[in-house]
C-alpha cells in the first residue's frame, strides 16, 4: 500500500481525536486544499483506515467520480466523514460478518509450473443476511423439476427453462406447462453435462429462435450450441450453429446470453485440459462471440475467422449484461487443487473484447499487465458461482443497479453493491441455506427477480418439492 499524504494525514487524525461528527468539507484542510489537488484511492483507504484506527472503511464505497484512480481532497474528506458516521444506507453493510475486509494483495508467489498466484483484489466485508431480508418475499413459481439449469424470458412474457435431463420447459401466466416445448437428446452421463443453456433471439417471435447449449450423446464427451424455430407454440427442427465444442466430465460452461448488439455470447470451459484456455485456435475456456445466424462477427477481436471474444478461462458459469451501458459481468469457477494445491478462489469478471484473463497462467489478482484481474475473488470459501444477473428495476427500489449470482455449495444468492466505477463497494449473502443450491438468477419483465433451485443435480439434497423456479417479490 502507499504511504499516505502527510498533510491529508494531519487532517483526518485531529478530526478524529476532536470528534467531529458533522460533514467535513476541505475548509479543514491545512496546505493545497484545491479541488483538483488528487491522491490516489490506496491513499484514501489509508487515510480513513488510519482515521478509524483499521482498514474497516473498506466496506464503504469510494468517491472517484472521474473512475481514473484518483479522487479529490474534498472527496477524502467526505470519504473520513462516512467512515466516522457510517456509511450511507444505500452501502450500509447488514447481517452477520463473515469475512472482514481485505486490502488488494498483489502477485503472492509463482508456482514453479509458471502460474503467478495473487491475492484478493480489494475487497469490501462480507456479510451473511439471517432470514429474508425485510424488503422482499419470496414466492414459488414451479416446483419438481429435473435440475433447471438456464431461465430465459420471451418478449410475450413466457418464461423458458432447461431441465438438464433434455427437456425445454415454458412457465405461461405462472404456470408450467406440463408438456415440454421440446424434448432434446443429451447425454447425461457426465456430473456437468446436459441440456444447459437458453437464450431468447431478441426479436422473437418475428425471429422465432430459442437457442440452447447441451452435451452431445454418443460420441465421447462434446458441447453444442443450437437454435430451434417455435412452430405452433412448441420446438421445431433443431439447427446446428457451433459444434464439437470439448466437454468433459467438469467444466463445460455452456451459459448463453444475447449482447444490447444483437450477437449471441456463450462460455466455454477449459474442458479440464487447462492449456486450451490460452490457445486462441481452441473453443474452450473463452467467451464466444456468435451470430445470431452461428457466424463469425466481422468485427471480433481476433478477426473474422474466430469467435473468441475473451480467453484465460477456467469454467465460466454465468453472463450477465448490465442494460444502461451494455457492460458485460461474468462468473467462473476457480481451481480444485490442480495448480499448487489452491482451492475455491472462484471469480467475478468484468468482461471486455480481446481481454486474457489468465487461467491457467495467472490465479487471483496478481496484478500483471497482461492479465485482467477479477472484480471479485473468494480464495477463502468456494462459492462457486453459476448464472448471473444485474437488476435493474424500481420494483424493489433498495436493489435497483444490483448485480446478482447464485451459488452451488455455497447455497446463497450472492448481492453485490457497485460503486459509478464498477468497483465493489458491499457484499451480502442471501438465503444463505433454506433453498439449498442454487443455479440461475434473472430479471423478469415485472422487475421481479426469479431464481432455480439445483438441489437433484447429485450434489444437494432435495427436498420433495425440488428442484424449484422461485420469484422475489417486494413485501407489502
Amino acid at each position: 500500500m502507499m504511504r499516505p499524504n502527510r498533510r491529508l494525514v494531519a487532517v483526518a487524525i485531529p478530526l478524529l481525536v476532536l470528534g467531529w461528527s458533522s460533514t467535513l468539507s476541505a475548509q479543514f484542510c491545512q496546505g493545497d486544499c484545491t479541488v483538483d489537488a488528487a491522491v490516489t484511492v490506496d491513499e484514501l483507504v489509508t487515510i480513513v483506515g488510519i482515521a478509524l484506527g483499521d482498514q474497516s472503511a473498506d466496506v464503504c464505497i469510494s468517491s472517484d467520480a472521474s473512475c481514473d484512480g484518483r479522487v479529490t481532497v474534498d472527496e477524502i474528506l467526505g470519504s473520513v466523514d462516512r467512515a466516522l458516521n457510517g456509511c450511507s444506507d444505500t452501502y450500509a453493510p447488514r447481517g452477520e460478518l463473515l469475512y472482514p475486509a481485505s486490502p488488494a494483495q498483489g502477485l503472492l508467489s509463482e508456482h514453479p509450473e509458471g502460474t503467478m498466484i495473487g491475492g484478493t483484489p480489494r475487497m469490501p466485508a462480507q456479510y451473511v443476511v439471517v432470514g429474508t431480508p425485510e424488503e422482499i418475499d419470496v414466492e414459488v413459481i414451479a416446483s419438481r423439476l429435473e435440475v433447471p439449469w438456464a431461465l430465459a424470458f420471451a418478449p410475450d412474457g413466457r418464461l423458458f427453462v432447461t431441465e438438464r435431463t433434455g427437456r425445454v420447459r415454458v412457465v405461461v401466466n405462472g404456470e408450467l406447462d406440463e408438456e415440454p416445448w421440446a424434448t432434446i437428446g443429451v447425454s447425461t452421463t457426465t456430473s456437468e453435462g446436459g441440456l444447459l443453456g437458453l437464450a431468447i433471439h431478441p426479436n422473437f417471435p418475428e425471429e422465432p429462435w430459442v437457442y440452447v447449449c447441451y452435451t452431445v450423446p454418443g460420441r465421447g464427451v462434446t458441447n453444442r450450441i443450437s437454435r430451434l424455430p417455435e412452430v405452433s407454440g412448441r420446438g421445431g427442427e433443431e439447427e446446428i450453429l457451433v459444434d464439437d465444442v470439448r466437454g468433459a466430465v467438469i467444466h463445460d460452461g455452456c451459459r448463453l446470453k444475447f449482447g444490447p448488439d444483437g450477437m449471441l455470447y456463450a462460455t466455454t470451459g477449459d474442458a479440464g485440459q487447462r492449456a486450451l484456455a490460452q490457445s486462441l485456435t481452441s473453443l474452450e475456456g473463452k467467451v464466444l462471440r456468435i451470430r445470431p445466424d452461428g457466424g463469425v462477427p466481422a468485427d471480433n477481436p481476433f478477426g473474422p475467422d474466430l469467435y473468441v471474444y475473451s480467453y484465460g478461462h477456467r469454467n465460466p458459469q454465468g453472463l450477465a449484461f448490465r442494460r444502461r451501458d451494455g457492460a458485460l459481468f461474468e462468473t467462473e469457477h476457480g481451481p480444485s487443487g490442480e495448480i499448487a494445491g489452491l482451492l475455491a478462489h472462484d471469480e467475478v469478471n468484468r468482461i471486455e473484447a480481446g481481454i486474457n484473463y489468465g487461467w491457467p497462467q495467472a490465479v487471483g489478482a496478481p496484478q500483471i499487465a497482461e492479465y485482467r484481474d477479477p472484480i471479485l475473488l473468494f480464495p477463502i470459501t468456494a462459492v462457486p458461482p453459476a448464472g448471473a444477473s444485474f437488476y435493474e428495476s424500481d420494483v424493489i427500489p433498495k436493489w435497483n443497479g444490483n448485480f446478482f449470482f447464485t451459488s452451488l455449495g455455497a447455497r446463497h444468492l450472492q448481492r453485490v453493491i457497485l460503486d459509478p466505477c464498477d468497483r465493489v463497494g458491499a457484499i451480502e449473502w442471501l438465503f444463505a441455506g433454506p433453498y439449498g443450491r442454487l443455479r440461475d438468477v434473472v430479471e423478469g419483465p415485472d422487475g421481479y427477480l426469479y431464481f432455480t433451485t439445483s438441489n437433484r443435480d447429485g450434489r444437494g439434497l432435495p427436498g420433495i418439492d425440488d428442484d424449484r423456479i422461485l420469484r422475489i417479490v417486494p413485501r407489502g
